[in-house]
């Protein structure tokens, strides 16, 4: 991938309109609004879109993976309802966009990409040296890190025909899982509070469109 690592005059107000487009569409946090408008998205994707990364809209980053659309991503991360110093565990690097949000939102951040090609290019992207609080790693999302848990969130930012087993357990008390569920083209946002007693209990939000969460590693 050639990439851009410059953030221009231009780059600085595409992105505040961008914002201004997220925030017409619902989104209310002003951290999440406000963290969105720092982060140079360009950095994220070929230097051949240029011209496009601040639309509204997914693009390829190779491996049949995009990179969220900006209001997913906002919405995904208004929903988490983050307090810096949480621990975090992503599924689903991809282009490593959403992780620096979080980062930047002051958590600690474990993320897992399956697909090696984008584990290892993320390993050589010189931005992301800047955030020492995100941990990459290689390796199955269904699994999760049982190692690192428990974790106050888990975000899962892929299609899942179903609810992990072993990422509920890998939640705190008290702690939240936002996730797409559903298969086929569209899938129902959700939010699942882990209860004392270990039961979940499930919140209903808006449709989306994701790529669909694989096992295994690739």
């Amino acid at each position: 991938m050639r990439r851009t690592l410059e953030d221009t005059y231009r780059h600085k107000g595409l992105r505040k309109k961008l914002v201004e487009v997220v925030k017409g569409k619902g989104i209310t946090d002003e951290t999440v609004l406000e963290t969105m408008n720092a982060i140079p998205r360009h950095f994220f994707l070929d230097s051949a879109f240029d011209d496009v990364a601040y639309e509204d809209r997914a693009f390829p980053i190779g491996e049949g993976q995009t990179i969220s659309q900006p209001y997913t991503v906002a919405y995904q991360t208004q929903l988490l309802e983050l307090t810096p110093g949480m621990k975090v565990l992503e599924i689903g690097t991809g282009s490593a966009y959403q992780a620096v949000v979080l980062a930047k939102m002051g958590v600690k951040l474990f993320t897992i990409e399956r697909q090696k090609m984008l584990f290892e290019e993320n390993k050589g992207f010189a931005y992301l040296k800047q955030f020492p609080f995100i941990k990459f790693f290689y390796g199955d999302g269904y699994q999760g890190l049982p190692t690192y848990a428990p974790f106050d969130r888990v975000l899962i930012t892929a299609a899942a025909p179903e609810i992990p087993q072993k990422l509920i357990e890998q939640l705190k008390p008290g702690g939240m899982m936002v996730i797409p569920v559903g298969t086929g083209n569209v899938q129902q946002m959700m939010r699942l509070t882990k209860q004392a007693d270990g039961k979940m209990q499930e919140e209903l939000f808006d449709n989306f469109s994701f790529v669909p969460m694989l096992a295994g590693k690739n």
